[in-house]
């Protein structure tokens, strides 16, 4: 089986950084591509960023403040947040496709998630 756990969360200040992990355990021998997630309260989730084979990407709100990289040895993913806003608080969590398998297969699965809160 596959487990994913997010850490780094927290409370910041307006402009403050934190450092999210998204690690990956359990029968794996690649990640595919892992996509971070957050949800405020009374909006709808929204993909944030995302890393795989072929680079990543990231929404409009957090181009060059946020960036997203991998450490493959530890099937990990981190979410650098920078410059971070009151409208960046939210939950996130981690959304990953894993190779669990020579034959191809795949698993896909969420984390438990992380708060991220930024006080004005």
């Amino acid at each position: 089986q596959v487990q994913l756990v997010e850490s780094g969360g927290g409370l910041v200040h307006t402009g403050g950084s934190l450092r999210l992990s998204c690690a990956a355990s359990g029968k794996i021998l690649s990640l595919n591509y892992v996509d971070w997630y957050r949800q405020a309260p009374g909006k709808q989730r929204e993909l944030v960023a995302g890393i795989s084979s072929t680079g990543t990407n990231y929404a409009d709100a957090v181009k060059g403040r946020f960036t997203i990289s991998s450490d493959n040895a530890k099937n990990t993913v981190y979410l650098e947040m920078n410059t971070l806003k009151p409208e960046d608080t939210a939950f996130y969590h981690c959304n990953a496709e894993v190779l669990v398998d020579s034959d191809g297969s795949t698993w896909n699965g969420w984390g438990q998630g992380t708060q991220v809160t930024v006080s004005a």
